[in-house]
């Protein structure tokens, strides 16, 4: 099941919300869920998680796994291709909910240190996110908080990175 989902996540970020229904929104207590494409509206109904769920004018940004994918490798290079991945994903997320990384007011980032799939170490990856994150957020810097932990529920996983974002309904 971890497999699958890892896929179904990592697919999910690969297509584009180029489908005339997407992105949907569905009603919810405060608020709504935000489904960006068909491949997470898959997730959505398998894994019984939303993307993005907005409650008043906070977006919660459900979390998006980083790490190595197929034969790709964990040195700092595939390290950093992986950590753009996760931030074009993560912006997919966003444009589909109307919002932007200028939105965003809070990271929340929980990292495996140590395993098989961990190519870097702890301050490295640190500076690697950063290099990616400026690309995406000019500043002001949202607030971070970084968790170490054992594993992740996407197998290879070695980074999720999840978003609080201030998104009034535009």
């Amino acid at each position: 099941m971890r497999l699958a989902l890892a896929s179904l996540l990592i697919a999910a970020a690969a297509l584009p919300a180029s489908a005339q229904d997407y992105p949907q929104r569905l009603p919810a207590a405060g608020g709504e869920v935000i489904i960006p494409s068909a491949a997470w509206r898959e997730s959505y109904e398998t894994y019984n998680y939303a993307p993005a769920r907005r409650a008043g004018d906070t977006l919660y940004v459900s979390g998006v796994p980083i790490g190595p994918v197929g034969e790709e490798g964990v040195d700092e290079a595939a390290f950093e291709a992986q950590v753009r991945r996760g931030f074009r994903t993560l912006d997919q997320v966003l444009k589909a909910s109307g919002a932007t990384f200028d939105d965003v007011v809070m990271i929340n980032s929980f990292h495996v240190w140590d395993g098989p799939d961990v190519g870097v170490d702890r301050l490295t990856q640190i500076a690697i996110i950063n290099k990616v994150k400026a690309e995406y957020i000019k500043g002001p810097h949202p607030a971070w908080s970084a968790v170490g932990t054992s594993g992740l529920l996407a197998p290879r996983a070695v980074v999720e990175i999840q978003l609080i974002v201030h998104a009034p309904e535009r």
